[in-house]
């Protein structure tokens, strides 16, 4: 990981250290760096980064006491604010390794929240991180109120302040997630009633779907040449942006929809909290899957997708997989053919190379779209995504 000097140049800025477990999965390094850019989107510093192999986690601090001592002498040394392990703890394990660490500890879980509550932007988009949020809350009360052991003997003693205290903190929080929720279902009926709204006008439905930074947004505004937020940095994009386009080989127009992006291990509480803006996606006649053609691990990412797609009910959506930055790839690597089918669990998907920057390939992007539009893709033996494989050139 290229670690951001800033972490001590700049006291301002709040360093953390990295903590990544290697149970034996692939990909663990490609994991970890992924937690640093989420860190520095989030606003830190990365001073370094610590990582062991286990077979399990240690239930009590999750690394071990060895390991646990290890970073706090780390930490110590590089003046970090902050610990930030890649994998979801538990609120024991959160709990004891803030007392053994001295230090805030926190998880991937939370750092998504987090980053989620900085981008949200439309009140349907803050509703939602909000009740994400109280949610994550809602397990973690002991952790709040951790300061009361001294007073009243422990936490866990019947009658003590801390109880009565969390038990009240759990009253307002649940109410709090009540009306949360039911704001929500009034946005969710206000989608319902567009949806219909479209259906009624027949209006061709296009979602983009794709691991965060592929591109989706750029794609979105070179198609409908329009100026939707887009940055390369991870969830530059929160808030559903719906415009229409129009398909001059089809005759038609249709309605293309930019919406938040996926990543590996997306805290089901933000699954759940977003489900009126991805509802997008699985109410559309057909998904745009942008995938980042320059990242090594785009298989992987394309993996993920699909498991949040499957989650969410939009597995089953006809897909055309985009795979953008064709002008970041390695010379060597980009195919001869730039525009061919990829398998997914036994489904053949057309697949296009372009590059929203320079604009190569939207042409024969919207030419596609246009054939889709006049005749739809879709599963012929009705399978469902899975399994990926290629035919035709593959990617290193």
């Amino acid at each position: 990981m290229d670690l951001n000097p800033s972490a001590s140049q700049n006291p301002s800025i709040p360093s953390v250290i990295l903590v990544g477990v290697d149970f034996g999965l692939p990909h663990f390094d490609a994991e970890l760096e992924e937690l640093g850019l989420l860190a520095q989107t989030a606003g830190f510093a990365v001073a370094d980064r610590v990582s062991c192999k286990r077979r399990a986690p240690d239930p009590a601090l999750f690394v071990g006491s060895g390991k646990a001592e290890e970073i706090k002498m780390l930490a110590q040394s590089k003046g970090a604010s902050e610990i930030l392990f890649d994998q979801a703890l538990s609120p024991a394990q959160q709990r004891n390794l803030e007392r053994t660490l001295g230090l805030p500890v926190n998880d991937r879980t939370l750092l998504i929240l987090q980053i989620f509550a900085q981008r949200a932007r439309s009140h349907e988009g803050k509703l939602q991180v909000e009740l994400a949020r109280l949610q994550y809350l809602s397990t973690r009360l002991v952790r709040r109120w951790s300061h009361l052991e001294r007073q009243s003997g422990g936490i866990g003693m019947r009658g003590g302040p801390g109880e009565t205290q969390i038990e009240l903190d759990r009253r307002m929080i649940g109410d709090s997630i009540k009306r949360t929720k039911e704001r929500l279902e009034k946005v969710k009926k206000q989608r319902a009633t567009q949806r219909r709204q479209r259906e009624r006008r027949d209006s061709f439905a296009i979602s983009l779907v794709g691991y965060t930074n592929a591109g989706k947004s750029s794609i979105f505004n070179a198609l409908v040449k329009a100026r939707a937020y887009a940055a390369d940095q991870l969830f530059a994009t929160l808030d559903t942006t719906t415009r229409q386009l129009y398909l001059g080989e089809a005759g038609r127009s249709v309605s293309l929809s930019d919406t938040v992006g996926f990543i590996r291990d997306l805290p089901h509480g933000l699954v759940d909290a977003f489900a009126a803006t991805l509802q997008e996606a699985a109410d559309a006649d057909l998904l745009l899957h942008v995938v980042d053609a320059s990242n090594p691990s785009h298989l992987e990412q394309i993996a993920s997708v699909l498991g949040v797609l499957k989650d969410i009910g939009a597995d089953r959506v006809p897909q055309i997989l985009v795979f953008n930055k064709l002008d970041a790839m390695d010379p060597a690597a980009v195919p001869r053919v730039l525009e061919d089918v990829m398998e997914l669990g036994g489904e053949l998907v057309p697949r296009i190379f372009v590059s929203a920057r320079t604009g190569d390939g939207l042409p024969a992007l919207r030419a596609l779209l246009a054939r889709q539009v006049v005749v739809p893709v879709g599963p012929e033996d009705g399978s469902t995504p899975g399994e990926i494989s290629v035919i035709g050139d593959v990617l290193p």
